[in-house]
């Protein structure tokens, strides 16, 4: 056939791939293509700090579906023996403090003192459609291209106090392809506080000055729970008024009773924005690793974290399995229909159902 009467359906060859594709790019699409990655893959790739394969094995740590668990688990428990050597940091305040800002400044003052940190951010599922936003990654820009850094951010669905159910194991994963700090990053609502400070080593709140919030964030079980507050955004016109917050909350924390590790909590001032005694926020931590794994307080902690995640794991697993009966689904049905036409009273309703 000549090039002049050439059909239109002719095949060509494939395109190739252009050369600006990054490698990491291409891993990434061979990954989706693969059928199958087996679990040595998995793990030997983790272990050799590949992003590509830590981010999949993550995906399937998060999702429901039964064999991706089952092969989650296979991984979790190849990883365990490298994991347990970082420092664990929960870094919480309600939206608009500045989370993000303050996590990006951070993180790269960590890895520029030659450490790698990994950022797992959970952001708020609407009630609604259970989106969402999943914005971390936009809004640390400098630190999403740091080659020692690693942003997860993962939808915190119905979990407890909007926290990822599966954090803790994302977190032996991260530990596992050598990140030394990691950092949890809270929605700043509900029970979140809650939820991460049963999982890290040291708490930080996070708290502004001039937004009329200076008494109210004075809350006992808040304070109680923070190793460190610091005050963000203390530049410009608000430098003043970030001091003097400084001074209201040092006198508070001294109300409280001396917390078990023998820590004395701070209070700092930081600007995110100019990076302001970010690297004073990093030696207070690591002022607060040094007293706590002296005194052995470093390791009781962590074991009464493990216990805390086992009974809270038993609990989701029994609830998981009463509610995936369809027997049990039945009844609720009919139970609900009682409880709406005045036949019956939850208290009874649940009863009901529980015999089952």
């Amino acid at each position: 056939m000549t090039a002049k009467n050439k059909s239109a359906l002719t095949e060509k060859d494939g395109v190739s791939q252009p050369e600006t594709t990054s490698k990491s790019s291409a891993e990434k699409i061979k990954l989706r293509r693969s059928k199958q990655i087996t679990t040595d893959e998995f793990v030997t790739n983790i272990l050799a700090g590949n992003i590509t394969y830590l981010s999949r094995a993550i995906t399937l740590v998060e999702s429901t579906n039964v064999n991706h668990q089952k092969q989650a688990t296979e991984i979790i428990e190849r990883c365990l023996p490298h994991a347990n050597k970082s420092i664990r940091i929960g870094i919480t305040g309600v939206p608009g403090v500045g989370k993000s800002t303050f996590i990006e400044a951070f993180g790269k003052h960590v890895t520029s003192l030659g450490k790698k940190v990994a950022v797992l951010a959970v952001d708020p599922s609407s009630s609604v459609n259970k989106g969402s936003i999943l914005g971390d990654k936009t809004r640390m820009e400098e630190l999403v291209t740091d080659k020692n850094a690693f942003i997860r951010p993962s939808p915190s669905g119905t979990s407890l106090g909007g926290v990822a159910q599966k954090t803790r194991e994302s977190i032996i994963l991260c530990e596992a392809a050598g990140f030394d700090t990691i950092i949890i990053e809270t929605v700043g609502v509900g029970q979140s506080e809650t939820a991460v400070h049963s999982m890290v080593d040291f708490f930080l709140l996070l708290k502004l000055a001039g937004a009329g919030d200076e008494l109210q964030g004075i809350k006992r079980g808040i304070i109680e729970m923070a190793d460190a507050i610091v005050i963000n955004k203390a530049d410009g016109d608000n430098e003043k008024n970030a001091k003097i917050a400084k001074v209201a909350f040092t006198r508070a924390l001294h109300l409280y009773p001396p917390k078990e590790s023998g820590w004395l909590p701070k209070v700092e001032t930081a600007s995110a924005l100019t990076n302001d005694n970010i690297d004073k926020v990093f030696s207070m931590i690591a002022e607060y690793f040094t007293t706590v794994t002296t005194s052995g307080y470093f390791q009781q902690k962590r074991n009464e974290q493990n216990k805390y995640w086992l009974l809270e794991t038993i609990n989701l697993q029994l609830k998981n399995n009463f509610f995936g009966r369809d027997v049990v689904k039945n009844q609720l049905e009919k139970e609900i229909k009682n409880l709406e036409n005045g036949k019956t009273t939850p208290f009874n309703a649940a009863k009901n159902l529980l015999d089952l």
